[in-house]
């Protein structure tokens, strides 16, 4: 891989990117990040003394603060990394200065956290290996975390420095693929024990169908362009920074909004689960359970759950010890595999995790010895049944399933919540992190896929086609990739125009992007190892 992308062949209107946030800017960026840092340590702070926790040792504290920097300094880095999917286009159409674009960016990514619902949060968590999630305070689960963050981190940076754009989402799965390898070889299991085949399944397909979309798409938007609407300005290079007609700025602005707020209401919130997961196991008291569910919360967790019991078990209660149903349960989660003892062992978890929440009167009353065992049953009861529901040999009906997925929101609603200071850090982190260290991949995009600079109808058509992927990933569920979807979009709208394009940059994003599910599955498997002997 070239460490400098080819240049343009002929010169270009090159768009004014030397722009920056100006004195006062620089200062503003600086006291948001001071005053980012304080409220993450304030906030921590009174939660825990509010759950009656007090640091007795310095280390586990200290951990605790280094790893919420190192998850919101991954937020940071996938801001700037991602920020050309949303501002190449409106900064090389002249839509928008470049100064503006990022900030106007910055800011709808920050509230696209902000408004985001938190429900794929925990997402991006269930596809760590489970015996680390029910370890996680431990030094195994400290390696985990920092294995995981410090391998997509350095990967989305040396993308970044080539000024190749590349999927954060896809380096952050790599990554957790890699300590699931890890952590399986040095148990002496098969290292595919620790793969989640079905993502790595979907990465695969993404790097194959998200290019072709975004190459095939954003051509023939593009012609369809140039047959149905007769404006020959829209087809040529932007003069002298002269903003494309209304409606198109209009559009493009749009889009860059659109792709803006989506970027941060999904990619922000792996970030969110991850901060969860370090705060559970730090300070499992204050942030295990949710001590702030609604009064009537206990009496329906209790009638789902005898739902969800007469649903897994209708002869006599199975004499399976307590012990022994949680061994069961946890490994069919994590080796993917029904027997004949999973059902009634499942039961037999329910049962107790009733058992225990009864005791206690409410979650808000389980005392912090016992808080760390609840929310472990209550995780490993959930992840249970969510595949449960999905495997044929299991041989549930639509009623038995209908019982239990109605009992697993409740266990959720106890044990996956995320508060609202967790959301302003990462709203911070990210939005921030749109708004400095851009120009490196805005300029590839804009400059270095084709040979000719960007017009006004090839910013469109590759920008509505990337908001467009996005809108149809999160309804359809589309393993898509909205970075290589727009990459290819321009590369598209160049071929669709006969402009041609640069073949050493094309080169370069495709290794890249072939690239990135590898290395960062053996950078972060190498991390974990080194983390394991260090903690």
């Amino acid at each position: 891989m070239n460490a400098t992308l080819a240049t343009p062949t002929t010169p270009v209107a090159r768009a004014d990117l030397d722009k920056g946030l100006g004195t006062a800017g620089k200062l503003g960026f600086l006291a948001a990040v001071l005053v980012g840092i304080g409220y993450v340590a304030t906030s921590v702070y009174s939660d825990a003394s509010a759950a009656g926790v007090h640091a007795t040792a310095f280390l586990p504290y200290a951990l605790l603060f280094l790893a919420l920097l190192i998850a919101l300094g991954f937020e940071f880095v996938n801001g700037f990394h991602d920020t050309a999917n949303a501002v190449a286009t409106v900064i090389y159409t002249n839509a928008m200065p470049a100064n503006v674009a990022v900030v106007w960016s910055g800011f709808f990514n920050f509230l696209g956290v902000l408004l985001s619902t938190g429900a794929v949060a925990f997402g991006i968590v269930s596809l760590l290996p489970v015996e680390l999630i029910l370890q996680v305070g431990s030094s195994a689960g400290f390696a985990m975390v920092f294995a995981l963050l410090i391998a997509a981190i350095v990967w989305n940076l040396a993308t970044w420095w080539l000024g190749i754009p590349s999927s954060s989402s896809h380096t952050l799965i790599g990554s957790i693929i890699g300590v699931g390898v890890a952590n399986a070889m040095m148990h002496g299991k098969s290292g595919t024990a620790g793969v989640d085949w079905g993502k790595a399944t979907e990465i695969g397909q993404a790097l194959l169908i998200s290019p072709l979309i975004g190459f095939g798409v954003a051509a023939l938007l593009f012609l369809a362009m140039k047959v149905l609407i007769r404006n020959n300005a829209l087809y040529q290079e932007p003069k002298d920074g002269l903003p494309p007609p209304t409606w198109i700025r209009a559009l493009l602005i749009f889009t860059c909004t659109g792709v803006s707020f989506a970027h941060g209401s999904n990619d922000g919130q792996k970030g969110m689960g991850l901060i969860m997961l370090i705060l559970i196991g730090t300070v499992p008291t204050a942030y295990a359970l949710n001590r702030a569910v609604p009064a009537s919360y206990t009496a329906e967790f209790h009638a789902n759950g005898d739902a969800a019991y007469a649903a897994l078990h209708t002869g006599p209660v199975p004499a399976i010890a307590a012990p022994d149903a949680r061994k069961t349960v946890t490994n069919y989660i994590a080796n993917k595999t029904y027997e004949p003892a999973t059902t009634p062992a499942l039961a037999v978890l329910v049962k107790d995790i009733e058992r225990q929440v009864d005791e206690y009167g409410s979650l808000a009353k389980v005392p912090a010895s016992a808080v760390e065992n609840v929310r472990n049953d209550m995780y490993l009861a959930s992840e249970a049944i969510k595949r449960l529901g999905k495997d044929q040999k299991a041989g549930l009906d639509e009623s038995q399933k209908k019982s239990l997925d109605t009992y697993k929101k409740s266990l959720d609603a106890g044990t996956r919540f995320i508060p609202t200071w967790v959301k302003v850090a990462v709203a911070f982190a990210l939005g921030l992190g749109t708004m400095i260290g851009w120009k490196r991949i805005v300029v590839t995009v804009g400059e270095k896929i084709g040979k000719s600079h960007l017009t006004y109808a090839q910013g469109l058509s590759a920008e509505l086609v990337a908001m467009g992927t996005i809108a149809a990933a999160d309804g359809l569920g589309l393993p898509v990739s909205t970075t290589h979807v727009l990459s290819s979009g321009v590369a598209g709208t160049m071929a669709a125009n006969r402009s041609g394009l640069q073949m050493s940059t094309i080169r370069n994003l495709l290794m890249a992007w072939v690239l990135t599910l590898p290395v960062s599955i053996l950078l972060a498997g190498t991390l974990y190892a080194i983390f394991s002997h260090i903690f």
